[in-house]
């Protein structure tokens, strides 16, 4: 027999009609000769109606027992599924995350795994039962308490599983029909791919695109598991995401003759703010200065740029990327350091897009970024900021172009299709 990781998305077990239609699902790997290893996040928007919960009784709620709180909703989906399943004959087990062995570090709210023990997964798996595992949680290694692993973490929750137990394929339910080449709220002509790389969906995943989270794409990378992204509302094949195109397509149901496209597909993402130092001393250290202080803040960075120093003046202008929510810490720690550096001003604006090109092929094809930029131009988008890498180019426009800059660019690049193949049946895209 195969051993196969099912993971299904808060729409996919959004009330009990939905839990049913996954029961089934699940009962028929099962029955077609597999063992099967469920991991379910909450039903729905339960997670985020439990944070409003915990705001209504706290502004700033201890880490430990939001933690405590938000694990609840998962543990209520494993159990429903498990009844769901014995309905139809079969026998499932449910486990917490600490019951399944996915052991964290002591970060709470955004945990990161550290090993996996599955012992009681493996033991209820021989026994012949489908084992279930609520995901987005664990338990910390040394305080023994329970942490979340934050966005995205029931997806990283089934890849550590499925590498752990040995699987042939890691299954990611959504409730969308797989990988398309842009966002299906915006782009209703976009394509969907049959398969990608690792590489490419690490970069379309941390440049936006929200259907695989970006730890759960690297922890599949490091330990060379398959990744199967299906919808859990239809039959359709999906898209398969492995270490080459020629693995993806072994793995995948759909037969595929296609070679790697040029462009994988463009990604956005709305989540960012950008700063800039205006003024800044071009000597030796002040850079790094600026950046330990972020560093020290905590703060990831994104795309940076410096202006050449204005002749005359020997001040140069820097500005970077982060995420919104981290805009007011950044903000405050670069304050503090104002007179030390000798910045004129600090600015923040929080009304920016990333709109980023996706593709292994662009390294050996002429000519991307000119029909990239071209592509901006004749759609009348300002470019703020550019940041490339071998398989990416990424730029920052105002918010409100986001929309029309994605469109124009999957047109440029022919990559819009004329079936109708982007269908968000959740509402979510997750």
């Amino acid at each position: 027999m195969g051993l196969v990781v099912q993971k299904y998305g808060g729409s996919s077990v959004a009330d009990a009609g939905r839990i049913r239609a996954v029961a089934e699902r699940v009962v028929g790997a099962r029955e077609a000769g597999n063992e099967v290893c469920v991991v379910v996040s909450a039903m729905g928007d339960s997670t985020d109606e439990l944070l409003d919960l915990a705001q209504q009784i706290s502004d700033v709620p201890p880490a430990r027992e939001l933690d405590m709180l938000l694990t609840a909703g998962e543990r209520i989906s494993m159990a429903l599924l498990a009844m769901a399943i014995a309905e139809l004959g079969h026998e499932a087990r449910s486990f917490t995350g600490s019951q399944a062995g996915v052991i964290t570090d002591s970060v709470h709210g955004k945990a990161r795994i550290i090993d996996v023990t599955p012992g009681r997964i493996r033991g209820a798996l021989n026994a012949g039962a489908v084992a279930i595992v609520a995901g987005f949680q664990g338990v910390s290694q040394d305080t023994k308490d329970v942490t979340t692993l934050g966005r995205g973490g029931s997806d990283t929750t089934a890849v550590a599983l499925a590498a752990a137990l040995g699987a042939s394929v890691c299954e990611i339910y959504t409730d969308v029909d797989g990988v398309f080449t842009a966002d299906p709220r915006i782009v209703a002509a976009a394509r969907r791919l049959p398969a990608t790389t690792y590489d490419e969906m690490l970069e379309m995943a941390a440049n936006g695109a929200k259907v695989l989270h970006l730890r759960c794409v690297e922890y599949a990378k490091r330990y060379e598991m398959p990744i199967h992204v299906r919808s859990s509302f239809s039959q359709r094949p999906g898209t398969v995401v492995a270490s080459t195109w020629r693995r993806a397509t072994e793995v995948s149901e759909e037969e595929s003759t296609m070679e790697q496209p040029i462009i994988s597909g463009v990604a956005h993402d709305r989540s960012e703010g950008k700063i800039t130092l205006v003024g800044v001393p071009d000597v030796v250290g002040a850079a790094a200065r600026i950046f330990e202080t972020v560093a020290e803040a905590g703060v990831n960075i994104d795309m940076i740029v410096q202006n050449v120093s204005a002749a005359g003046t020997g001040r140069t202008d820097i500005s970077f990327t982060l995420p919104q929510a981290d805009g007011p810490t950044a903000l405050a720690a670069l304050q503090g350091i104002t007179a030390q550096t000798g910045v004129d001003n600090i600015e923040y604006n929080d009304q920016i897009g990333k709109i980023s090109l996706v593709g292994a092929g662009m390294r050996t094809h002429p000519g991307v970024s000119a029909k990239f930029f071209g592509a901006l131009a004749d759609a009348g988008v300002n470019i703020e900021m550019i940041s490339t890498s071998e398989i990416r180019i990424s730029v920052v426009v105002q918010a409100g172009d986001v929309d029309h800059a994605v469109t124009a660019v999957h047109t440029a690049f022919d990559l819009d299709t004329t079936d109708i193949e982007a269908v968000v049946y959740g509402g979510t895209g997750r």
